[in-house]
């Protein structure tokens, strides 16, 4: 059955009275998290757009990793408010209200559709990235395993710069007009790890130090004062390296730290969004409100 409820100044609303019918409106809710998830794949698109505008592959040109993820979390802010409110609205006004809710209870029941919505939503979106066919959150989820491995990895990664087939082993043993014959690899290998001792707080022993100097003063044919500082040169070429590493490093972590932070805020947010939406669905259901700006096609 049906009856009809009269609210003062408007006009009346048509209430089903079904005692056997779901509360949840099952094909409203999923009517909403399509809409909202369509809306979100869109503006995602577009925000990759104006991202890779604001980046270049040229070092030094561009926008700075820090500011290009807080831009990025913002724009993500503005897709799950928008599209989320888009997908409440939706699911309230596709509600089918029951006769037995007051006006209060059936404004709650309308968030509350809203909030199933977007709970949906959500799970539908890490569904998405969980399988990798979503490019910017699968990409925000690469950035954070990486800033991981990569600050547990720092020292090793600075380390390698003292490899045997490093530029600075090459800096250390590069001979003038007087230099002998190049070194094999095992005593490249062993001048490596010997400077590699120096990176972070590491001091040179002077033993190794007085090896190093004896090998470089011998391959490159230089006296042993000059041998001395330049093995001085690449120990601090080396710490420079490393520090850079390890600021990069801390940049990445920051900046990851602070994006993933406005994501789970967003999130938060558009709940509420949700909610919002679908209470003025709701609303606008039981008015019967047209919107006057919109006009048929026929």
């Amino acid at each position: 059955m049906a009856h009809i409820e009269t609210v003062a100044g408007i006009e009346p609303a048509v209430v089903i009275n079904d005692d056997d019918r779901s509360y949840v409106d099952w094909p409203a809710i999923f009517a909403g998290t399509v809409l909202a998830t369509a809306i979100s794949f869109v503006l995602l698109t577009f925000g990759s757009a104006i991202g890779l505008s604001m980046s270049s592959a040229r070092a030094g040109e561009g926008t700075s990793l820090f500011w290009v993820a807080v831009v990025g979390a913002l724009w993500l802010l503005w897709v799950q408010i928008s599209s989320f409110t888009a997908g409440g609205y939706l699911t309230g006004r596709l509600r089918r209200r029951h006769g037995d809710s007051t006006e209060s209870e059936s404004d709650i029941r309308d968030g509350s559709h809203g909030l199933v919505m977007w709970a949906l939503g959500v799970l539908l979106g890490a569904f998405i990235a969980f399988w990798g066919i979503s490019g910017t959150i699968s990409a925000a989820g690469s950035a954070a395993s990486a800033v991981g491995s990569g600050v547990a990895n720092v020292a090793t990664e600075a380390a390698d710069q003292f490899g045997a087939d490093s530029l600075l082993v090459d800096r250390a043993l590069r001979g003038g007009a007087n230099a002998n014959q190049p070194v094999d690899e095992g005593t490249r290998s062993e001048i490596g790890r010997i400077l590699a001792s120096t990176l972070g707080d590491g001091e040179l022993d002077q033993g190794d130090r007085d090896y190093l100097v004896s090998v470089v003063s011998q391959r490159a044919g230089i006296p042993p004062e000059e041998a001395q500082a330049r093995i001085d040169q690449v120990v601090e070429q080396g710490r420079a390296l490393e520090a850079q590493a390890r600021d990069a490093a801390e940049t990445a972590r920051k900046t990851t730290l602070i994006a993933a932070f406005l994501a789970a805020a967003s999130l938060l947010v558009s709940g509420a969004a949700a909610y919002f939406g679908a209470t003025l669905g709701g609303k606008h259901r039981d008015e019967h409100t047209v919107f006057a700006d919109w006009n048929r096609p026929w």
